[in-house]
């Protein structure tokens, strides 16, 4: 059987960039039982909730909604379930010390297959107000529009 290549994206949480400005980004492995590895494949998984904490050296990841699979025995796992995140301790004392600033939290923001194996894009991000919000949100449609009259005023000279 030959190896998996490249990567294949599970979940993505698209809220975390509309409620967080991202600082930094860290590329996760996780620990995951046999029926969660195959649930993950069928492409089920909800990253809405979750969220990355430190605790005693260790990076664990809560909250995140994988379902029980559906050929699962009584062995099937619990589907919000804490699980361990795989990072080097450099980074986890990175990651705990800016989180310890204040302000600061672990968000998720996609769980992928590289390689075939599963691994999560966690961000050390630092929540938006509301006011920041709206003024993405402005910006965005601002250049949404120039692009558009942009576009248009080259398609009339042609």
């Amino acid at each position: 059987m030959p190896k998996e290549r490249g990567q294949k994206v599970v979940a993505t949480n698209r809220k975390a960039r509309h409620d967080f400005t991202i600082e930094d980004t860290y590329e996760a492995g996780l620990v995951l039982t046999g029926t969660e590895v195959k649930s993950l494949r069928e492409g089920r998984a909800s990253l809405v909730d979750g969220y990355a904490f430190v605790e005693y050296g260790e990076a664990w990841l809560d909250a995140v909604h994988i379902p029980e699979y559906n050929q699962g025995t009584w062995n099937n796992h619990p589907p919000r379930r804490k699980r361990k995140l795989l990072l080097h301790k450099a980074q986890i004392l990175k990651i705990h010390n800016k989180t310890k600033e204040g302000g600061y939290t672990i968000v998720p923001l996609k769980i992928y297959f590289s390689d075939g194996r599963a691994k999560v894009e966690i961000a050390v991000a630092k929540g938006k107000r509301e006011y920041d919000k709206r003024q993405a949100l402005r910006e965005r449609q601002d250049n949404r529009e120039a692009d558009r009259a942009m576009s248009a005023r080259r398609n009339i000279g042609d």
